[in-house]
């Protein structure tokens, strides 16, 4: 009979990208440590990692410093090293990053100084008649060229971290739902809903339930996720002509997401999306998906209504055009006004994971907590572009395992 209580050096809780990264470099760094990793569900990048845009993001965006920006740019290369090493499908075809608007000059501009501060190099400014050589249905003033950004295939990255970590003797647990964590003296004792398990030190990345599970070692826990929906269109085949690559719109400063844009996807086809609606269940995927927990938790949290008050119009027009293809469709002539609304079919959608704070913030940057003896650590906000910048992500946290310090 097999033992209720065995015992790991580390256990890592999530089989999203972020989780798999970290579970393949602690074995790459410490092969010897007998690792695990336990996931919910009964596959990997089941939630974020598997519904996202497929973008390999440049770190163009990101304030110089941030850990966004940091573990961007070394995850880049890490990813399109390991990419290239193991096949997984990906293109670097680069993007455009459009103003349409007098008033989006400045942030244009803006963005151009943080991506040349983050060390990006060929990157170029280009007026209309430059840009609509490389987008010939774009509108707009003035645009940024940026070459190092890209596409892959996300669901393949993580089943081959996942052939690599069990290469190596790394365990993996499917459909094993954590239920308690506690920490007694040097150990950790993990209970799921069939066994208990106990280790030396934890990881958490639970992506749509990080919050959930930090509380379960922190008292107050200070972060909330606030779960948006993202819906996308797709462009009729014979009307993907109009999008050639990557083409996005100068991101609204006052609110957390890029805007609706035009992504190329790694396995055909041309997505255009994705809105910003608040979502009534952390894992549902469709207008109508509710839960009764989530959208509790939600609707207690005090910073939520603060969000409210912030972004309250701006969240109105993100569900209208939830509603109203033409709506949607409008949005999207502003890069491309050549787009009608008979153009579009439904295509996917997904959910992010938008951690606020108390005060209503939402955290912009990439947060990992560090706690008990340091043999704690949950990664409790890990948004765009946590995919790109997984296996640098990985590698402080395999760094903090040993050093107990993030």
């Amino acid at each position: 009979m097999e033992n209720k209580k065995r015992e790991f050096d580390v256990i890592i809780i999530g089989a999203g990208l972020v989780g798999l990264a970290t579970a393949y470099q602690i074995k790459c760094d410490y092969p010897r440590k007998r690792v695990l990793v336990l996931e919910k569900a009964n596959g990997v990048a089941t939630h974020q990692s598997g519904h996202n845009s497929g973008v390999i993001h440049s770190g163009i965006y990101y304030k110089p410093g941030s850990l966004k920006a940091r573990n961007c740019i070394e995850g880049y290369n890490l990813l399109v090293q390991f990419a290239q090493e193991y096949g997984i499908p990906f293109e670097l075809c680069g993007k455009l990053i459009v103003a349409t608007k007098p008033e989006e000059l400045p942030i244009l501009q803006s963005i151009y100084n943080h991506g040349m501060a983050n060390g990006l190099r060929d990157l170029r400014v280009l007026q209309l008649e430059e840009f609509r050589e490389i987008e010939p249905h774009v509108a707009g003033l003035k645009a940024i060229q940026v070459p190092q950004t890209g596409i892959i295939d996300y669901p393949a990255l993580a089943k081959q971290l996942l052939a690599l970590f069990s290469e190596q003797d790394g365990e993996i647990k499917f459909s094993e739902e954590v239920v308690a964590i506690r920490t007694f003296g040097e150990k950790v004792i993990v209970n799921t809903q069939k066994e208990e398990f106990v280790t030396k030190s934890i990881v958490t990345c639970g992506g749509l339930q990080s919050d959930r599970i930090a509380g379960m070692t922190e008292e107050r826990n200070d972060l909330k996720i606030i779960p948006f929906r993202g819906e996308y269109y797709k462009l009729k085949p014979e009307r993907e002509y109009l999008v050639k690559n990557l083409i996005y719109p100068v991101p609204d400063p006052n609110f957390p997401f890029l805007g609706v844009h035009f992504t190329r996807m790694i396995n055909g086809g041309i997505e255009a999306g994705p809105n910003a609606v608040l979502a009534f269940k952390r894992e549902g995927y469709k207008f109508s998906s509710f839960n009764l927990k989530d959208t509790f938790d939600t609707f207690t949290w005090p910073g939520f209504w603060k969000v409210v008050g912030k972004y309250g119009k701006t969240g109105l027009g993100e569900i209208y055009r939830s509603l109203s293809k033409s709506a949607f469709t409008k949005a999207l002539q502003t890069l491309i006004p050549d787009v009608q609304e008979h153009d579009l079919v439904p295509g996917g959608a997904g959910v992010r994971a938008q951690a606020c704070n108390r005060s209503g913030n939402l955290i912009d940057d990439f947060d990992i907590l560090s706690s008990g003896k340091g043999n704690v650590i949950h990664v409790r906000n890990a948004p765009s572009p946590a995919a790109t910048s997984c296996l640098a992500i990985g590698k402080t946290i395999s760094s903090a395992i040993i050093n107990h310090t993030v």
